[in-house]
Formats: C-alpha cells, sequence, structure tokens
C-alpha cells in the first residue's frame, strides 16, 4: 500500500501533469459550459430521472416521492409490498442521507450495511431529509423512494455490503474520464470515497479497471475481500457510454458527471448527474483531467459530432 501523502508536488509540478484544481475547473469549465438555469436539472434527482424518462434512459423505478411530513403516516404501506428499496434526498449530494434497506418486516428494517433501525427510525430520516438537513443549500427537500438495484455479479469480489457505481465524466458530450467506486466494510456498503470507499479508474476505451485507491493510499486489491481491483472488465460498458453521452446531451450541460449502477438483469442504469463533479477522480486514474479537457478544445464542431466521439474516445484513453 502506497500513500499518495508521501509523494508531496509542487502546485507547478501538479500543473505541468495536468490535475485539474477546483477553482480553475469552475472558472474555464464548469461556468463557461453549464448555464445556471440548467442546473435543476441535475440538483433536482426527480427532475433528472423524469428527463432520463423522457429518453428512454434506464433508472431506478420510483415507487413514491414523499413530499410532506404528513405523507410520513403512509410509508409504511408505501413499502409494505417492496421487500428492498432506497430512500434518497431529492437535492442532495455526497450520498448524504441515502439509505439502502435490503429487508424489513415492516417494523425493523435491516441496511445493506447490516444496520437495524425501527419503523419510527425511518420516518424520523425521511422527516430530516423534507427538512432540508441534506439538500443542497439547507431547503425543503423531497424523499424520493425508489428501487434498489442488484448489483452484477461482476462485482461480487470487488464489493462488500452495497452496490459499486461508476463515474464517467463528460466535457462538451465527450467521455473524458471514468472510475468506479467500490464499497468496504467501512463505508458500510455505500459507493462514497470519503467515508471509505475504493475507487479504482476505468479505461474509457475498454472498460477496464486499473490502479485503485482508498483513503489517501495506492491500492491494488480490495481491502475486505483481498480480490484484485486490476482488469474487471465492466459489461455492457459501451451501452453505458452512449446513455451518459445522451443525457450530458439532453441535460445541456458541457461539463457533468454522470453516475450509474449496474444491475443484474437491465445493465446500466442512471442513478444522478452533477453538474460540479467532485476531483478524485484524477486521482483514481493517476493522471490529470486538464489535458484532456483542453485536448476536446483543440477539436473543430465536427469531430465532436456523435459519429465521431469513439475516436476522440479512443484518443483520450490514451493520454496520461
Amino acid at each position: 500500500m502506497t500513500s499518495l501523502l508521501k509523494m508531496p508536488a509542487s502546485p507547478a509540478e501538479l500543473r505541468a501533469r495536468g490535475v485539474l484544481g477546483i477553482n480553475r475547473r469552475n472558472a474555464d469549465f464548469v461556468l463557461p459550459a453549464n448555464p445556471r438555469s440548467h442546473y435543476p436539472r441535475v440538483d433536482d434527482k426527480v427532475l433528472t430521472k423524469r428527463i432520463c424518462e423522457s429518453r428512454g434512459i434506464p433508472v431506478p423505478e420510483t415507487f413514491a416521492v414523499i413530499e410532506c411530513q404528513g405523507d410520513l403516516r403512509r410509508f409504511s404501506d408505501l413499502v409494505r409490498e417492496r421487500a428492498q428499496f432506497v430512500i434518497k434526498p431529492a437535492h442532495g449530494s455526497e450520498g448524504r442521507g441515502i439509505v439502502v434497506v435490503a429487508e424489513h418486516d415492516h417494523e425493523t428494517f435491516r441496511t445493506s450495511g447490516g444496520e437495524l433501525h425501527s419503523l419510527a427510525d425511518m420516518c424520523y430520516h425521511i422527516s430530516t431529509v423534507l427538512s432540508g438537513l441534506y439538500s443542497l443549500a439547507g431547503q425543503h427537500d423531497q424523499a424520493i423512494v425508489e428501487q434498489r438495484i442488484v448489483r452484477h455479479a461482476v462485482f461480487e469480489r470487488v464489493a462488500v455490503g452495497g452496490t459499486p457505481d461508476i463515474r464517467v465524466i463528460l466535457y462538451r458530450c465527450v467521455p473524458v474520464m471514468a472510475m468506479v467506486r467500490l464499497p468496504t466494510r467501512e463505508s458500510r456498503g455505500r459507493a462514497n470515497l470519503h467515508q471509505g470507499a475504493v475507487a479504482a479508474a476505468v479505461n474509457l476505451r475498454t472498460g477496464e479497471t486499473f490502479g485503485g485507491v482508498c483513503k489517501d493510499h495506492f491500492i491494488t486489491e480490495h481491502p475486505d475481500t483481498g480480490a484484485t481491483i486490476d482488469g474487471l472488465r465492466i459489461p455492457f460498458w459501451d451501452k453505458l457510454l452512449e446513455a451518459a453521452q445522451d443525457l450530458a446531451a439532453a441535460l445541456e450541460l458541457g461539463y457533468v458527471g454522470v453516475d450509474f449502477v449496474l444491475d443484474a438483469a437491465v445493465g446500466p442504469v442512471i442513478l444522478e448527474a452533477n453538474a460540479r463533479p467532485g476531483l478524485a477522480i484524477q486521482v483514481a486514474n493517476r493522471c490529470g483531467l486538464q489535458h484532456r479537457l483542453d485536448f476536446l478544445d483543440t477539436q473543430p464542431p465536427e469531430a465532436l459530432a456523435p459519429a465521431r466521439r469513439a475516436e476522440l474516445v479512443a484518443a483520450l484513453s490514451e493520454m496520461k
């Protein structure tokens, strides 16, 4: 295990390697490429799902949207026939406020991480979601109750207690970098890096994983299972990239992150999109974003056409 902290680099060295910082990301890419009026299309997960559904892009089935405290009286009935489900804030970020229920008997609910909660606990959690505890600006929120995705068997040895997700960052509707986030015991089954999940880079052209990072350390094996992280071929990769490009075009956002899960039966399913995706994907790929984004800015409009994007993806996958 190699610590990232043992390899310091000066700002000049980081820039030379093409590492993109948050200020430059915002000033050079997010602000120019993403009209502020379009942010609700990704900040509101209910609206994002409607956009996906209008384009025929698979998303988890919505069982209910809880909008007010009075709706909590109906929660038990809403999930009575749903053995598994997910609760998430419509305006949340970084996985905050998401609860994945693996099984329940209407009185006790067990999460994917093995935690047990009473019906009162679940209703209280939804109440805090509605109050805006997890929303981006602390405003009143909605709670989405949706289908729990059954993870694909390809992840069986490299995910613990939950479902991995795959993030693709797109610029000008072209995929520029990707990673898969793998749950661990420490992350309690959640695919969130700041909670202890593992990130592995994904080759844009082949859909094959390489490298790995967890809690500021380079790794090659999953910390819980010991399974090798490198060389995992993600099924339906071309279909996944196609869906990401389709959604980016529909959102009319020039710089966007799209998060997928891989369902055992359906294949790629979109969880959400983000107009300000984080930059840890560079650490997972051990490669900066700047050079890739600059490369796309040098391309003529005809080179960015949908029919030509596969050529660009192949070129980007070789950039270091």
